[in-house]
């Protein structure tokens, strides 16, 4: 059940205009006390709200703050982020919603924090950023699919992170298959996806989701691997609402994926945004390289490399590494 500060929000940002204060009184069932006493507690938030006599309230400005309200009032899913749990600061929202796993949270319940202590990328990696600059986020999903499965949802959450940027931001952010999410050929975002299954059955999955937002400087060994959207785009992105978007394109491709069971509902939407796609790369197997030229994915999200002998080989994701011949992409 929202708050209703978050229904207040969610009216606010909704109209174009000034809301005047009876119609919110009557629409949310609340008294004009609440409504100013709401209405102050958002502008002690950063939120910008111009009040008028007899003409009411109009938002005049959105800061970028994290918080349940200003994410759940910008949610338009049915179940994806609507169990939400926001941290201003936590060791890492895969850990926190392993913890809520166990403790039988729902499907689509999402962790969001403003800052990690020990957050975590592939092979254990550590991710750090300040506070207010990133988003760190992890969701829960129990699906009826069988773990050798598993795998190709790390393929569906990227596709759909590049696809929100895209709509919410309106850049061209691109995947080095099979999940990372660059931007004019620097890392933009990083997706780790955590598993607990007993031998045939999933109990449940967790998928972590590191996008560098608002971030102005990396460690010069970082400079010119990893970008932002903020060192990008030239100004400050509204991180709620890429959040709210990215669970929106979550849901939907998640319901053909599962629909399905494979990568085939979503092969054309991913091949669309493949930096990779028909270009030379460098396929990087232990004890054993080749090159060869990125055709695309398969149904089962297995990258297609077309040899130099026209042969195509289907490389799985594992521990191998694909980058492009003079770069990382």
């Amino acid at each position: 059940m929202e708050s209703t500060k978050t229904r207040i929000l969610k009216k606010l940002l909704e109209t174009d205009g000034y809301l005047s204060g009876q119609d919110l009184c009557e629409q949310l069932g609340v008294s004009r006390t609440a409504v100013w006493k709401y209405m102050k507690q958002l502008k002690e938030e950063g939120y910008e709200i111009e009040a008028v006599q007899n003409k009411g309230y109009c938002l005049k400005d959105v800061p970028d703050v994290l918080g349940e309200s200003e994410i759940k009032s910008r949610l338009h899913t049915r179940w994806a982020g609507q169990t939400l749990y926001y941290y201003d600061e936590i060791d890492s929202t895969n850990t926190q919603i392993k913890r809520l796993a166990e403790e039988d949270a729902p499907h689509g319940t999402l962790a969001v924090a403003d800052y990690q202590s020990k957050g975590k990328g592939r092979r254990g990696h550590a991710w750090d950023s300040p506070h207010g600059s990133a988003i760190y986020m992890s969701i829960l999903f129990r699906p009826d699919i069988r773990p050798d499965r598993a795998s190709m949802l790390t393929l569906v959450i990227g596709l759909s992170v590049a696809q929100a940027i895209r709509s919410n931001l309106g850049v061209q952010a691109q995947i080095k298959w099979p999940n990372d999410i660059v931007l004019n050929g620097k890392k933009l975002v990083g997706i780790l996806t955590e598993m607990s299954a007993q031998m045939n059955y999933i109990e449940y999955l967790v998928t972590g989701i590191g996008i560098n937002a608002n971030l102005r400087e990396f460690p010069k060994e970082l400079a010119d691997k990893a970008t932002s959207l903020q060192k990008e785009i030239g100004h400050k992105v509204n991180r709620s609402a890429l959040i709210a978007e990215c669970m929106k394109k979550i849901e939907e491709n998640y319901e053909t994926f599962v629909k399905t069971q494979d990568l085939s509902g979503m092969m054309e939407a991913y091949q669309e945004v493949l930096v990779n796609q028909d270009q030379q790369v460098r396929v990087l197997e232990p004890g054993h390289e080749y090159t060869g030229i990125a055709r695309g994915i398969n149904a089962m999200g297995e990258l297609l490399v077309e040899r130099e002998d026209g042969t195509i080989t289907e490389v799985y994701a594992g521990e191998v590494s694909v980058r492009g011949l003079y770069g990382y992409v």
